[in-house]
């Protein structure tokens, strides 16, 4: 007896050996900015208490898109007809566009032909779109035109008055006040001065991400003149430190509330590491090595 209660235990023991290491992997971890654990459902919660909720993405994280088609499902179903969706993606002068398809006044081929949309479209983006479409939630194309942008980038951020008052309609009003000294930028200008991207000017180059912040920020609070609250999705550099877009809509809308979420990837999904805490009210953290989706 005493033989086969040691055969047991040793089974019993390699069992749960084999079961440790082949326990569930976590898709993905969310934690509050000081690094506490959140679940998704504490965070809806308080999301669904802001009148602006900015979702920092990166632009190829597989995951990342499919909680942002959750998060929109799930805040528009809990308040329907309370939100407006906003879209780096799209620039403004693709509106009038986006406004036809999602009226059903143009077949899905023009659109995609016409509305310069990304090349992960389809596999990110396109599951926002055709749903508020299906749900009739206005959707604002929230970013400035590249053009205007890459303008800025080489010339300086005076080059926009030289433009004409149909394409200063695309952006936010002139003249744009930039705060060179935000954390972000700095970072910017640093990056500048280690020897990227030579033949532009380094304070052009802060210039081109702020005019893409400060018009992404002049949209949504138009967005809040027509909708109750704003869902908006766009790169977490745009609203991390709340700064960038942040820094912009509480010019705007001092009493705005809004609540930031910046998605991060990190070895471990056990805790958030230094780096990371206070970049947003939300971050939720992916493992390294995740599938991209380009």
């Amino acid at each position: 007896m005493k033989t086969i209660a040691n055969i047991l235990c040793l089974t019993l023991l390699m069992f749960m050996q084999t079961h440790a290491q082949h326990k569930d992997k976590p898709a993905y971890v969310i934690f509050d900015a000081q690094g506490k654990k959140v679940t998704y459902a504490a965070m809806l919660k308080q999301l669904e208490a802001a009148e602006v909720v900015l979702f920092g993405e990166q632009h190829n994280n597989s995951l990342a898109h499919w909680l942002e088609w959750e998060l929109l499902r799930d805040l528009t179903t809990a308040l329907p007809d309370t939100y407006a969706l906003g879209l780096e993606m799209f620039e403004a002068d693709d509106q009038l566009t986006l406004n036809e398809y999602l009226g059903g006044q143009i077949k899905e081929s023009y659109f995609l032909k016409e509305a310069k949309v990304w090349d992960n479209y389809h596999t990110d983006y396109r599951p926002l779109i055709e749903w508020a479409k299906e749900k009739q939630i206005p959707v604002w194309a929230t970013n400035i035109p590249r053009r205007y942008a890459h303008m800025v980038a080489y010339s300086g951020l005076q080059v926009l008055e030289s433009l004409p008052a149909e394409a200063k309609a695309w952006m936010a009003p002139l003249p744009i006040v930039i705060d060179y000294e935000l954390r972000s930028y700095r970072q910017m200008r640093d990056m500048m001065g280690a020897g990227h991207g030579q033949a532009m000017n380094a304070d052009n180059f802060v210039a081109a991400q702020a005019v893409k912040d400060a018009t992404m920020a002049h949209f949504i609070a138009q967005a809040l003149t027509q909708r109750k609250k704003v869902i908006h999705y766009h790169g977490s550099f745009h609203s991390d430190y709340y700064e960038g877009i942040v820094w912009y809509l509480k010019r705007l809308r001092p009493g705005v509330r809004l609540l930031t979420i910046s998605c991060v990837e990190q070895e471990q999904l056990k805790q958030l590491e230094e780096e990371h805490k206070n970049k947003a009210d939300f971050l939720i953290v992916f493992p390294v090595g995740m599938h991209k989706s380009y």
